[in-house]
């Protein structure tokens, strides 16, 4: 069992948890709305892509066709921004760490 911090009452991975929850409140709902809003533009970039492809209203599809590419990218690059927010910060968080370690 772990031990239990008697300053905080906390065990470390509970301690972990709530850290990284501060660290980047949210995180998971932001992730949920990616991965949704990303599917959504996926399952209407499909739509009208066949919608071009078999020469029906050219003229609004295809502008709606650029919009939900557009979608997909951009949950895309919030995505990938995030993880990258992510990664560096648990770098920071083991450097700190190191420092600490090492000063001790």
């Amino acid at each position: 069992m772990p031990e239990i911090n008697p300053k905080n009452r906390l065990n470390p991975e509970q301690y972990a948890r709530l850290k990284a929850e501060i660290a980047a409140p949210y995180r998971g709902l932001r992730q949920f709305i990616y991965i949704g809003c990303g599917a959504s533009g996926l399952i209407g970039a499909f739509i009208f892509f066949f919608q071009v492809l078999a020469g029906r209203e050219i003229d609004s599809a295809l502008p709606n066709l650029a919009l939900q590419v557009g979608i997909v990218a951009l949950m895309v690059f919030l995505w990938r921004w995030e993880q990258r927010r992510q990664n560096r910060g648990q770098g920071t968080g083991d450097r700190l760490r190191r420092e600490r370690s090492v000063e001790r």
